[in-house]
């Protein structure tokens, strides 16, 4: 299996009036094309500073991120654009567009200086809306939306972007739990059928565990430990870094219950 993202000693954060303020560090981790990896941990940790690391958005403190093989601060931003996909939480300023066309401005990098959509792009763009199953408000304003819809509508821009790797910061977040688990698995389905590298921060821990390939933990001392779901659960990490005393974790079933007085 191919590692379309490889991270080496990787340690992040932000350089400020000559000092760094380091978020997490000395990172060692792969992303496998084809699996859907999620990354967990508590709030503070680093988690979205990590995801715009990694689409170079800003840049490493130290060590290394490998896109296929080349350092990503070696890309160009007409490059990374058909590498890597990014789907930020916070759509809410996109007005005055359809769903459609939302959805088309996934093709940006392929339509030259004058943004005009071939039968081909138009295509693939009815292929995206369908693939989340949107073709009911594809003509709608986005605007009116429901949370859910947008998020859908924001995964399939950036299938339409048609890049090998697709990175989510928190696409559940503010979900009903009958959506959440509608986005993963079809995130999942993503990867699986369509072969696309796909790394999702998200909160809900149970569902990552029950659906993702493969897990990577922020720590709160900004370590980052990863393995598949099977393996953290097995090995304690969970229990360590996740489990407190209101809490008890079904090792066998992956799920958390509250321990009620």
């Amino acid at each position: 299996m191919e590692s379309a993202i490889i991270l080496r000693h990787l340690t992040t954060g932000y350089r400020l009036k000559g000092k760094d303020r380091i978020v997490s560090k000395d990172m060692n981790a792969s992303l496998i094309s084809g699996q859907l990896t999620c990354l967990i941990g508590p709030n503070g940790t680093g988690k979205s500073t990590l995801l715009r690391t990694l689409a170079a958005f800003q840049p490493a403190l130290s060590g290394e991120v490998s896109l296929f093989n080349k350092p990503v601060s070696s890309y160009s931003n007409e490059e990374l654009s058909k590498h890597i996909s990014i789907v930020l939480t916070n759509n809410s300023h996109i007005k005055n567009l359809t769903t459609y066309e939302v959805v088309g401005l996934g093709r940006s990098p392929y339509t030259g200086f004058w943004g005009r959509l071939s039968e081909q792009d138009h295509n693939i763009i009815r292929q995206c809306i369908q693939r989340v199953g949107i073709e009911k408000v594809a003509q709608q304003a986005f605007q009116t939306l429901s949370d859910g819809e947008r998020q859908k509508a924001m995964i399939a821009k950036a299938i339409a972007q048609e890049t090998p790797v697709i990175l989510l910061d928190e696409p559940t977040a503010f979900l009903y739990y009958p959506n959440k688990v509608g986005v993963m698995l079809m995130l999942r389905s993503l990867a699986h059928d369509m072969g696309k590298t796909i790394l999702m921060s998200i909160h809900d821990i149970d569902l990552a565990l029950q659906v993702a390939d493969n897990i990577w933990l922020l720590t709160e001392d900004g370590t980052l430990i990863n393995g598949t779901p099977e393996l953290l659960c097995s090995d304690g990490t969970i229990q360590r870094h996740v489990v407190s005393e209101d809490i008890e974790f079904d090792t066998l079933r992956r799920t958390f219950s509250i321990k009620l007085p």
